[in-house]
């Protein structure tokens, strides 16, 4: 399996520290926020890793570069603009599949720290797509998509949040537009379909969004505490 990391945002409530630097690249206690999903990656056997860029994303290809020091192999996708996350995705498709097949991909916003990668499923051949939905932070008291068994749907209760990990089927992205768009509009026209199945995120989760959530991750880190049960950190 491979797995992409999307690093192209601009990270603007992460400024000034993203003035200078790619958002993935902001260090949480000295190390870049990027190298601990790679280094989660590698441990469970995913070195293929494909990295979306745009805003300074130059510096990401110098500090990582092909990745073998972390033990990965890493390619890159650039984009002159930023193309959002299924722009992003999509553009990336010919370095995450090889055409001719339709094995799943796994891919993980490079703004959001987990303590531990969740077990990867076996989809079923007519699932086109599995996300990990965590409890819903106090920045986003509302959620995102509703878990009902294993189906994720577009509304409903409970509600939880789109932790920013899922797999993906090439399949997943046939009929989508070209350049720029938002994933969350063509999830919820996939789940329209039954075709987005999903598991909550019982692990440390956090959004470093801000600097202020950063902070707070670093604080709770430091501590070394041992979450018990989903959980994410606030400030």
């Amino acid at each position: 399996m491979k797995a992409m990391i999307l690093a192209a945002g601009r990270g603007e409530r992460l400024r000034p520290l993203t003035d200078t630097l790619p958002k993935p690249l902001v260090p949480v206690l000295g190390k870049p926020l990027i190298v601990y999903h790679i280094e989660k990656l590698a441990a469970i056997g995913i070195v293929d890793i494909v990295i979306n860029h745009a805003w300074l994303g130059h510096k990401l290809v110098e500090t990582l570069g092909d990745g073998k020091a972390l033990g990965v192999n890493i390619r890159y996708s650039h984009e002159e603009n930023a193309l959002e996350t299924g722009g992003g995705i999509k553009q990336a498709l010919p370095l995450l599949c090889d055409g001719a097949t339709d094995d799943p991909f796994l891919v993980i916003n490079g703004d959001v720290y987990l303590d531990a990668l969740p077990p990867i499923p076996s989809m079923a051949a007519q699932t086109l797509a599995h996300l990990w939905l965590v409890p819903n932070p106090a920045q986003h008291p509302q959620g995102d998509f509703a878990l009902s068994g294993t189906v994720v749907l577009s509304q409903g209760e409970p509600s939880y949040t789109f932790s920013g990990v899922g797999l993906y089927r090439p399949s997943f992205f046939k009929g989508a537009p070209e350049g720029a768009f938002a994933l969350g509009p063509l999830l919820r026209s996939q789940m329209g379909k039954g075709v987005v199945s999903g598991a909550l995120f019982t692990g440390l989760w956090c959004d470093v969004g801000t600097l202020a959530r950063l902070q707070a991750l670093e604080a709770h880190l430091r501590l070394g505490a041992s979450p018990q049960g989903a959980e994410s950190v606030e400030h």
